[in-house]
């Protein structure tokens, strides 16, 4: 057995790791848009990353790296831009992150193995040179995850950090800490949204690829703001092993806790977004139409903009189910916006009470489709005028 507290420090609270944010002058003079994340001895890393199949130059190099080398590839430093997204920039936005890692290498010899992350606007070379000359404000000593945080924000509202202490029966304990940004484009498959995840418990490298996949389906992968899946989409965990614990259930849970608040952070943060919904599709054929489904809903524009309005519009979500191609009949079909039923195999109820729960900061609609004994929960929000004020402009 294993008890998990909360604990400050973010990336920094486990043993060995570093980070802080700084201005690279890429968009506002003085602005943070630059982090690391370093930690004094080398980490066994894994990651997943976007589906889209128009990798930003950060990722194809990163995979390059992790092919190259395998399951022998360590790190010890991850360096993260924002207002940039270094994305389909050709071989030369590739050969700019090579340029700027190569530099920040020749700086600081304790650096072993660096890779690069980046988000912001796409199509746009990286100011290389400027962000070449902010690296002399690196200091491999700081331990400053909240401004991390800050400076990998892009049009987030705040700032998403957390971390827990695991402690085992035997007495022995590990730390795990995350920060992550996102608030639009977020579909993940993954979700414009970073997620980076350091540990000082002992794991193994098969270990850390399994489990981040497995976490992420129900976590990263169940959340959406607006439908549309970024070209820089990366969940990294780094594990130094410093405490020299393991125990595979206790950070299996830990893991899918902090994705869990971190990915409810990121939809709660939805740009324009004014509430928070779990959309749960139960009765299902199986757990993959549970997922299709659930998904379905949580990326429908009618369906969000009635969440705005607070409209139990239930109509909506019934035609949503039925042409996201799931098995379904009308006639076996049950909707709830919380408690209340509106809709129960073709009888239809009052939606007075379900018009006072969409009134809610956050709540859950069930859809029963009666076919099946799979279930899946997905996360969405609302979307409102804010929404399309924010990406109207978003490159000016």
């Amino acid at each position: 057995m294993f008890s998990v507290f909360p604990i400050n420090g973010g990336v920094c609270a486990p043993l060995g790791f570093f980070a802080d944010g700084f201005s690279s002058n890429i968009s506002k003079k003085d602005a943070l848009d630059t982090a690391f994340i370093y930690s004094d001895v080398l980490c066994e890393v894994g990651a997943i990353f976007t589906k889209n199949k128009f990798l930003a130059a950060p990722i194809i190099h990163c995979k390059a790296q992790m092919d190259s080398y395998g399951d022998d590839f360590k790190t010890n430093f991850v360096l993260v831009n924002s207002k940039n997204a270094n994305a389909l920039t050709g071989k030369s936005g590739v050969d700019d992150v090579v340029d700027i890692l190569e530099y920040l290498t020749d700086k600081f010899p304790l650096i072993s193995m660096p890779l690069m992350s980046s988000t912001g606007v796409i199509g746009a070379r990286l100011p290389k040179d400027k962000i070449k000359d902010s690296l002399f404000k690196i200091d491999l000593t700081k331990k400053d995850s909240n401004s991390a945080a800050k400076a990998i924000m892009t049009t987030d509202k705040f700032p998403k950090s957390i971390a827990f202490e695991v402690l085992l029966d035997s007495g022995e304990s590990f730390k795990i800490g995350a920060i992550c940004k996102g608030a639009g484009m977020i579909n993940p498959a993954l979700a414009t949204m970073l997620c980076f995840i350091t540990t000082d418990s002992l794991v193994p490298k098969r270990d850390i690829d399994e489990m981040l996949k497995i976490a992420s389906y129900g976590t990263f992968n169940a959340i959406s703001v607006d439908g549309d899946t970024s070209t820089n989409d990366t969940i990294m965990l780094l594990s130094n092993g410093k405490s020299g614990v393991y125990n595979k259930e206790a950070f299996m849970f830990a893991l899918e806790q902090i994705m869990q608040k971190l990915a409810l952070d990121v939809v709660l943060d939805g740009e324009g977004a004014t509430r928070v919904v779990a959309f749960e599709v139960i009765g299902a054929k199986s757990e993959e139409e549970a997922r299709i489904c659930a998904k379905s809903l949580s990326n429908s524009l009618l369906v969000k903009t009635a969440l705005f309005g607070c409209d139990a519009n239930w109509g909506r979500i019934a035609a949503t189910i039925g042409a996201s191609g799931v098995e379904c009949d009308m006639s076996l079909l049950e909707i709830y916006f919380g408690n209340a039923c509106v809709y129960s195999r073709g009888e239809i109820f009052s939606d007075d009470i379900a018009s006072k729960v969409l009134k809610n900061d956050s709540y859950r609609i069930t859809c029963n489709l009666g076919v099946g004994d799979f279930s899946f929960v997905a996360y969405g929000c609302d979307l409102g005028y804010e929404y399309v004020r924010i990406n109207a402009d978003y490159r000016s």
